[in-house]
């Protein structure tokens, strides 16, 4: 019988290191996190898919670039074809890029440092299943912690597509537009910089990213307990 927990999947790829952080942080906001190992040419039954951060494949010739020809990375495009909600974290969203998910692609940081530490994002849409529980406008305190968070954004990527920018005098990366975080035109895929699953928990610093998970936590259930 059914607790009421939607199945989230959450992508294990060689060099994935945030995978048990997202883990931790989806059962805590109440979600059911179901791992699924990037050998896995089908997806489990599952309401909503993450890829976590880390160095999949070792960020060997680009970040994600390897990753995206996963045999799981094929399930999860139909997946996102068929309007399935899947989130991409740090790694996660370059290996969106990659693989054609998400509009852009990420290049090394401006400083050509590695960045860890606090930002401050910006929300600019709240009418996404990724930010239903932010409002508009507000500034979240989320960290990041990347070598190529550089976005660099397609020329004609439509201003609505935009759903967190980082904040006047934070952004970490040169990021262009100020953009920290981009959905596709349908909204059912999201990738962003920052690392949400870091910041749920006030003693951790900040609980500003359990906005964005228990966002998806609600929609997937939403979609999971859906009349028929």
């Amino acid at each position: 019988m059914s607790d009421g927990r939607p199945r989230i999947g959450v992508l294990v790829f060689p060099g994935s290191n945030d995978d048990g952080d997202a883990v931790w942080a989806l059962a805590a906001l109440g979600a059911r996190p179901v791992t699924v190992w990037h050998g896995e040419r089908e997806l489990p039954p599952l309401d909503a898919v993450v890829l976590p951060g880390g160095f999949s494949y070792g960020d060997y010739l680009r970040c994600g670039a390897i990753a995206r020809f996963s045999p799981a990375m094929e399930a999860v495009t139909e997946f996102a074809q068929a309007d399935g909600l899947v989130l991409g974290i740090c790694n996660g969203f370059q290996i969106l890029c990659e693989a054609g998910l998400l509009p852009g692609v990420l290049r090394p940081n401006a400083s050509l440092s590695f960045v860890c530490r606090d930002v401050d994002v910006v929300v600019e849409r709240t009418d996404t299943p990724f930010t239903t529980r932010c409002e508009e406008g507000a500034t979240l305190t989320i960290p990041v912690k990347h070598g190529e968070g550089c976005y660099h954004a397609p020329q004609d990527l439509p201003e609505e597509q935009i759903v967190f920018r980082y904040a006047p005098g934070s952004n970490p990366n040169g990021s262009e537009r100020d953009i920290a975080g981009v959905a596709n035109a349908s909204g059912n895929v999201l990738g962003l910089m920052p690392h949400p699953e870091h910041a749920v928990d006030p003693l951790l610093g900040s609980g500003d990213g359990g906005l964005v998970l228990a966002s998806l936590v609600d929609a997937a259930r939403a979609r999971a307990y859906a009349p028929a």
